[in-house]
Protein backbone atom coordinates (compact mmCIF):
# COMPACT_ATOMS: atom_id res chain seq x y z
CA UNK A 1 0.00 0.00 0.00
CA UNK A 2 1.28 3.40 -0.95
CA UNK A 3 -0.14 6.70 0.26
CA UNK A 4 0.78 10.22 -0.76
CA UNK A 5 -0.14 12.49 2.14
CA UNK A 6 -0.40 16.23 1.62
CA UNK A 7 -1.02 18.75 4.37
CA UNK A 8 -3.56 21.18 2.96
CA UNK A 9 -5.48 24.32 3.73
CA UNK A 10 -8.33 22.92 1.64
CA UNK A 11 -9.00 20.10 -0.79
CA UNK A 12 -11.86 18.96 -2.98
CA UNK A 13 -12.74 16.28 -5.51
CA UNK A 14 -14.99 16.94 -8.46
CA UNK A 15 -16.68 14.28 -10.63
CA UNK A 16 -18.68 15.33 -13.70
CA UNK A 17 -18.73 18.94 -12.50
CA UNK A 18 -20.05 18.05 -9.03
CA UNK A 19 -17.99 18.26 -5.83
CA UNK A 20 -18.18 14.83 -4.19
CA UNK A 21 -15.74 15.46 -1.33
CA UNK A 22 -14.38 18.61 0.25
CA UNK A 23 -12.38 19.56 3.33
CA UNK A 24 -10.78 22.62 4.84
CA UNK A 25 -7.61 22.33 6.90
CA UNK A 26 -6.33 18.76 7.00
CA UNK A 27 -4.77 16.00 4.95
CA UNK A 28 -5.40 15.08 1.35
CA UNK A 29 -4.43 11.42 1.00
CA UNK A 30 -4.01 9.58 -2.29
CA UNK A 31 -3.92 5.82 -1.74
CA UNK A 32 -2.91 2.99 -4.07
CA UNK A 33 -3.19 -0.72 -3.34
CA UNK A 34 -0.90 -3.53 -4.47
CA UNK A 35 -1.88 -7.21 -4.89
CA UNK A 36 -0.06 -8.48 -1.80
CA UNK A 37 -1.34 -5.80 0.61
CA UNK A 38 -2.70 -7.45 3.73
CA UNK A 39 -6.02 -6.15 5.07
CA UNK A 40 -4.39 -5.28 8.40
CA UNK A 41 -2.55 -2.49 6.58
CA UNK A 42 -5.83 -0.59 6.42
CA UNK A 43 -5.92 -0.20 10.21
CA UNK A 44 -2.23 0.71 10.24
CA UNK A 45 -2.71 3.42 7.64
CA UNK A 46 -5.68 4.97 9.45
CA UNK A 47 -3.76 4.99 12.74
CA UNK A 48 -0.72 6.52 11.02
CA UNK A 49 -2.73 9.21 9.24
CA UNK A 50 -4.47 10.29 12.43
CA UNK A 51 -1.23 10.30 14.45
CA UNK A 52 1.16 11.96 11.97
CA UNK A 53 2.50 15.10 13.59
CA UNK A 54 2.64 17.45 10.62
CA UNK A 55 0.69 20.43 11.95
CA UNK A 56 2.31 23.32 13.80
CA UNK A 57 2.09 23.74 17.55
CA UNK A 58 2.25 27.13 19.29
CA UNK A 59 6.04 27.19 18.81
CA UNK A 60 5.70 26.57 15.06
CA UNK A 61 7.05 23.01 15.22
CA UNK A 62 5.31 20.11 13.54
CA UNK A 63 3.99 18.49 16.71
CA UNK A 64 0.24 18.23 16.16
CA UNK A 65 -1.78 15.54 14.43
CA UNK A 66 -4.75 16.21 12.18
CA UNK A 67 -6.98 15.44 15.17
CA UNK A 68 -5.04 17.84 17.42
CA UNK A 69 -5.31 20.54 14.74
CA UNK A 70 -9.07 20.03 14.32
CA UNK A 71 -8.57 19.05 10.69
CA UNK A 72 -10.11 16.52 8.38
CA UNK A 73 -9.01 13.91 5.83
CA UNK A 74 -9.85 13.73 2.12
CA UNK A 75 -9.16 10.16 0.94
CA UNK A 76 -8.67 9.66 -2.79
CA UNK A 77 -8.23 6.30 -4.56
CA UNK A 78 -5.25 6.43 -6.93
CA UNK A 79 -4.10 3.22 -8.61
CA UNK A 80 -1.30 5.09 -10.43
CA UNK A 81 0.67 5.22 -7.17
CA UNK A 82 1.31 1.50 -7.62
CA UNK A 83 2.71 1.94 -11.15
CA UNK A 84 5.97 0.33 -12.22
CA UNK A 85 8.02 2.94 -14.06
CA UNK A 86 11.27 0.98 -14.27
CA UNK A 87 10.82 -0.46 -17.75
CA UNK A 88 10.61 2.55 -20.01
CA UNK A 89 8.52 5.64 -20.46
CA UNK A 90 5.05 4.11 -20.26
CA UNK A 91 3.98 3.11 -16.75
CA UNK A 92 2.86 -0.45 -16.17
CA UNK A 93 -0.01 -1.04 -13.79
CA UNK A 94 0.45 -4.78 -13.34
CA UNK A 95 1.74 -3.96 -9.85
CA UNK A 96 -1.62 -2.41 -8.87
CA UNK A 97 -4.33 -4.44 -7.15
CA UNK A 98 -7.12 -5.54 -9.54
CA UNK A 99 -9.95 -2.97 -9.58
CA UNK A 100 -12.67 -5.05 -7.86
CA UNK A 101 -10.35 -5.94 -4.99
CA UNK A 102 -9.00 -2.40 -4.74
CA UNK A 103 -12.54 -0.95 -4.63
CA UNK A 104 -13.43 -3.22 -1.70
CA UNK A 105 -10.22 -2.27 0.09
CA UNK A 106 -10.79 1.44 -0.49
CA UNK A 107 -14.32 1.19 0.91
CA UNK A 108 -13.02 -0.74 3.92
CA UNK A 109 -10.27 1.83 4.49
CA UNK A 110 -12.78 4.68 4.25
CA UNK A 111 -15.09 2.90 6.71
CA UNK A 112 -12.26 2.51 9.22
CA UNK A 113 -11.31 6.14 8.80
CA UNK A 114 -14.91 7.30 9.32
CA UNK A 115 -15.08 5.29 12.57
CA UNK A 116 -12.38 7.59 13.94
CA UNK A 117 -13.13 10.77 11.99
CA UNK A 118 -16.83 10.79 11.16
CA UNK A 119 -16.71 13.65 8.65
CA UNK A 120 -13.85 12.25 6.55
CA UNK A 121 -14.42 12.87 2.86
CA UNK A 122 -13.46 10.89 -0.22
CA UNK A 123 -13.10 10.74 -3.95
CA UNK A 124 -15.03 8.29 -6.11
CA UNK A 125 -13.38 5.00 -7.00
CA UNK A 126 -12.95 4.48 -10.75
CA UNK A 127 -14.17 7.96 -11.67
CA UNK A 128 -12.38 10.62 -13.67
CA UNK A 129 -11.74 13.01 -10.79
CA UNK A 130 -10.64 16.61 -10.81
CA UNK A 131 -8.73 17.16 -7.57
CA UNK A 132 -8.07 20.59 -6.15
CA UNK A 133 -5.57 20.86 -3.31
CA UNK A 134 -4.17 23.99 -1.71
CA UNK A 135 -0.97 22.55 -0.22
CA UNK A 136 0.22 23.96 3.07
CA UNK A 137 3.98 24.24 3.42
CA UNK A 138 4.15 22.29 1.22
CA UNK A 139 4.26 19.17 3.33
CA UNK A 140 4.11 15.98 1.24
CA UNK A 141 4.90 12.53 2.59
CA UNK A 142 5.00 9.15 0.89
CA UNK A 143 3.96 6.29 3.15
CA UNK A 144 4.77 2.75 2.05
CA UNK A 145 3.21 0.13 4.23
CA UNK A 146 4.61 -3.36 3.69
Amino acid sequence: MIALVQRCLRGSVEVDGVIVGEIGNGLTVFVGFQPDDAALLDEKLVAKLLALRVFADDAGKMNKSVLDAGGNVLLIPNFTLAADTSGGNRPSFTTAMPPDEARARFERLLGLLKQRLSNAQCGRFGADMKIHVLNDGPVNLILRLP
